[in-house]
This record gives C-alpha cells, structure tokens and sequence, in this order.
C-alpha cells in the first residue's frame, strides 16, 4: 500500500512533492494524476485548483498529465487505467465521502490501491481514507451537508487524521480525542503521513503531535493476550 496523507499538498513544503514523484518512482514527466473533486462551477479559475497546477509544475508534472473527476457521475471501470495517483483533493469531507460512495469510486480506488497505486490525499482527501470521517466534524468543522449518517471511510489506515492543525486547537483536539477509540495523527499544512507497504511516517518540520497514542497502545496489547491475559509474542 502507497498512501501520502497531506494537510495542504506540498504548498507549504515542497520537500512533500518530492516525496510523491519518489513513491511513485516514475520521472515526473511520465506521472499520470487523476485528480477528483466535488463538482466546481468554474473549474479553471478556481483559486484552488490554480494552486495545486503551481505545486505540480514546481515538481515537474506536466499540467496535460492530469485528468480531474468531477463527482457528479457514475465512474467507469477503465477510467483508472494508466493512472499511477489517484488524488483526492480538498473540501467538505462529507460531500466527498458522498459522493465517492455514489459514484462507485470507492471501489475502483480500493482496487487500485490493492493493485500498487498511489493514494495521494489533501485535507478530506486525507480524511476519508480512515476509519471514518468523524474528525471532520471537529475545530473549524465541515457541515454535514450530504446527512450522512454513516461516517465509515475507505479505512486504508487504523487513525485519524485532522488536518490543518495549529497549537491554538490543541485543546478542541485533545477533547475531541477522549471521544474516540482511534489514534488521532494532528497534521500541519507542512506535514504529511506517508505510508508504505506496512510502516507508518510523519514527514515534513515540526513537532509530531499524536494523540490517543497510550490507548491505543493498550487495545493492541489486549488484543495480542490470550483467555489467560499473556501477551502472545
């Protein structure tokens, strides 16, 4: 499995991009993107979308590698042919759970995954690899807009993530953490998670702020005990 879990792409830090063109391990010219969004009135002036087309070109992606995906119909079984990232951008993480689920996408992408594919996430993108999108709801929270009453994600990754993290939301954080069974990965925009087959790494400057890191610790030593409460090895 190729996962890189970003905040901000690599906006903020360009050593992320590099990171993607090496889990890919193709040259830059030869990286082929879908890029999925939730549906966007004027696409090509969008300020967001003109942002990532910059961070692309800083490493070297040339802009007519990129196919986008509105999330507005049915996907096609051979519509990630050739392609070596699916990345799902940013928003509001339940339109996109939604709609990925409506869409069919979920599968192709898990397929995808399975098969080698990079997974490259931004913000909700990030979110809705995880257990469940419930994190979305926290700090400067997304409005469940879509009434999503099942907030399982794509759960490629055993945490959560919250994206955007400042040391002011420390607190909403750590409150929000005592709520849920999970370990809570707290990302800035100049970090990301990378994972690789079956190892977990936060990239980018700054402290690793992981919460929930003791409880979870805790449930993996009780799921290795046995009836007689030994830790099997």
């Amino acid at each position: 499995m190729k996962l890189l879990l970003t905040s901000a792409g690599w906006w903020k830090n360009p050593e992320i991009g590099k990171v993607l063109v090496k889990l890919v391990n193709k040259k830059p010219a030869e990286i082929r993107i879908f890029l999925v969004i939730t549906p966007t009135k004027y696409l090509k002036r969008n300020k967001f979308i003109l942002r990532q087309f910059r961070q692309f070109k800083g490493i070297r992606i040339p802009e007519q590698n990129v196919t986008f995906f509105q999330l507005d119909r049915k996907v096609k079984k051979d519509e990630l042919k050739n392609i070596d990232v699916v990345f799902v951008f940013g928003g509001n993480t339940f339109d996109y759970m939604d709609r990925i689920k409506t869409t069919g996408l979920d599968k192709l992408i898990k397929a995808f995954v399975k098969k080698g594919g990079v997974y490259l996430g931004l913000s909700a993108g990030s979110y809705v690899v995880c257990p469940t999108i419930e994190a979305a709801s926290w700090k400067h929270a997304d409005a469940n807009t879509a009434g999503l009453k099942d907030l399982r994600g794509l759960n490629f990754v055993p945490f959560l993530i919250t994206a955007h993290f400042e040391e002011g939301l420390r607190s909403i954080i750590e409150k929000a953490a005592k709520n849920t069974k999970y370990q809570v990965i707290a990302l800035t925009d100049k970090q990301a998670v990378l994972i690789k087959g079956k190892s977990k790494k936060i990239i980018g400057s700054g402290k690793k702020n992981i919460f929930n890191l003791l409880k979870r610790r805790l449930q993996q030593k009780r799921r290795r005990q046995g009836p007689d409460g030994i830790v099997k090895r």
